[in-house]
This record gives structure tokens, sequence and C-alpha cells, in this order.
């Protein structure tokens, strides 16, 4: 049985799952999109796994990423669970020598990340406005009936880019509305957008930071070829992009769960039968005081085995006792 370390990494648009051999190196990797569904998207991505893997493998630590890496942690029984920002950099790191800027965009956030030293001495994040991110462009592409793959490709048979409004994106889809119909070049209107969404990351993420090369883009709009150039042009600067762009979260905590293991931390993973097993999300609110707090509730097989969402402690205190109580 070979030893293997799994990353999982949770978000809003997508969840990835990839798996780490002991040298470090990428064996694996599921990209599902997430639809709202977090626990049967993280089944199923365990359940593709497993399906090559589980006769083979020994998982032998798990980290957990995302906007649902707490969830993610429970449902698999996780070893280290880490922020967005500590995973990707970590990945970075590892991946890139020197890295001492990383460029993250995804499905609906963006982050940048300073790096000096192989340490995180600043950050950025916008979870606010999606301008720029993953669904916004996948929108546009949409609305002008071209495949997402092409979208950022056509940016680069620009011959004038024009000026479209990136601050906001019900400006910036009116403002290319408004140039279609003034009769631009759709590959002109499409450079305008990439390098209209470079300046407002730049311009709300990049304010007051120095940014030094090597720059590190990830993330999936990674893979857009408009706003990669984008990027080089307003930075003057290479841009690397990893081969694993797609799931770099996902490696830094396959990464972090592999120094758990070299510590000599044995691993809490439950399996890849955990694919199978029946889990049921619920939340209440707690009258026990004036706080009112929302408390999420986890449930494997009529057993309560995570609580949380409480400020004092009262019920996330009792996860994990199989009772119900």
């Amino acid at each position: 049985m070979k030893t293997m370390f799994l990353g999982i990494d949770v978000g809003s648009v997508s969840t990835n799952l990839v798996l780490l051999d002991r040298e470090g190196n990428l064996v694996a990797k599921t990209y599902l999109r997430t639809k709202g569904r977090p626990i049967a998207t993280i089944q199923e991505g365990l359940a593709q796994l497993a399906e090559k893997w589980q006769d083979t493998v020994k998982i032998e630590g798990v980290g957990t990423t995302g906007s649902a890496r707490h969830l993610a942690a429970v449902l698999v029984g996780a070893d280290i669970v880490k922020n967005e920002i500590t995973a990707h950099a970590i990945a970075a790191s590892e991946l890139v020598h020197g890295v001492q800027t990383v460029l993250e965009i995804g499905g609906q956030d963006s982050k940048l990340i300073i790096i000096r030293d192989g340490v995180v001495t600043d950050f950025a994040m916008n979870t606010v406005c999606a301008a720029g991110t993953g669904s916004f462009l996948d929108q546009q592409a949409g609305r002008l009936g071209l495949p997402i793959e092409e979208f950022g490709n056509l940016a680069l048979r620009a011959k004038n880019p024009v000026r479209i409004a990136g601050r906001c994106t019900v400006f910036a889809e009116s403002d290319m509305i408004h140039k279609q119909q003034m009769g631009h070049r759709l590959e002109d209107i499409i450079a305008g957008l990439c390098q209209a969404l470079v300046r407002n990351f730049l311009s709300n993420l990049g304010k007051g930071k120095e940014i030094l090369a090597p720059i590190v883009f990830q993330g999936g709009v990674a893979a857009n070829a408009g706003i990669r150039e984008a990027f080089r042009v307003a930075l003057q600067s290479e841009i690397i992009v990893p081969d694993q762009y797609d799931v770099m979260g996902a490696v830094g905590m396959a990464i972090l769960a592999r120094e758990e293991w070299l510590k000599g931390n044995t691993t809490s993973f439950k399996g890849f039968d955990c694919a199978g097993y029946h889990f049921r999300q619920s939340g209440f609110e707690c009258q026990d005081c004036p706080n009112g707090c929302e408390v999420i509730q986890i449930e494997q097989d009529q057993a309560v085995i995570a609580r949380w969402g409480d400020r004092c402690g009262k019920w996330s205190g009792l996860k994990a006792v199989g009772t119900g109580a």
C-alpha cells in the first residue's frame, strides 16, 4: 500500500480533492462543481478517488480548506484545517521557488497574498464584489455565446482594446453592451474587459502593497489567457501559472497534512467508506441567552458528530459525543 495524503478545498463554486505521495508529487485530483451541495459533492469526490485508489493507497493525513473547511473536516476526519490564504500560500511556495506574490481568482472571490522569505506578510481578499471572478466571466461568455475556453484567447487577438468600466459587474456588462452597439470588434471588447478587471483587482486588493516577482497566478481564472496577459502588461512582469493552478488550495492542504505525518502524528481519516455514510445537516437558534446564536448541527447515522456557530461553546463543546443530545 502506497502512503498518500488527501487535500480538500470546498468553495462556493467548486470542490477540489487531490492526492499527494510521500515525495509531494500530485498523483490524482478531482474538480467538481459544488452546486450548493457541499456534503454530497465531497462524498462524490471521495467516491471518484476511491474507485481507483482505495485498494492501493493508505491515507496517512488529511487537510481541509475553503469556505466549508470545517464541515469537510467533520465529514472525513481531517487532521488539519486552515484558511484559504494559508493553503494557497503553502502550495505556491512549494511549487514555485522564491515566490513573492500570489494572485488567486476563483469562482466568487479573489485574493492577493504577499510572501517574503517564505512567510505571508500581507494579504487582501475580495468576497463582496463578483467583478473579475470566474462566475462573472462565465456569465459574460454565455451572454456572448462563447465557450469560456475561447473567451480569453479572443482577447489576445485584439487590435485596439476599448475601455470598459470594471469596478462593478452591472456597469461592466452595460458598458460591454454599449460598446457592442457602437460597433466595436468583439475581440477589442473582451480585451478591454480583461484589462478592466485586472485594474479593478490591483486597485482594490493591491493598493499600498508592493507586488514583486516571482508572481504566481492561480485559481480557475488563471486558465483565462486574456486575464493572464492583462496582468503581465499591468505588472510588467512574467506571470507564472502552475500546472495545478485550479486545485492549489487542495494541494496546499495535502502538503500540510504530509507535514503533520512527518511529525509523527497519526491520521483521523475515516476512510473512503465515508463517501457512503448518511450525513444530515440541520440548525437551530439557541434561546439560552440574548445572543440567539444560530447553531449548525451535523449528524452521521442519527448521531450528532459536530455542532458549531455558538459563541460560548455550550453546543460546540458537545461535538463528537454521538448521543444526539
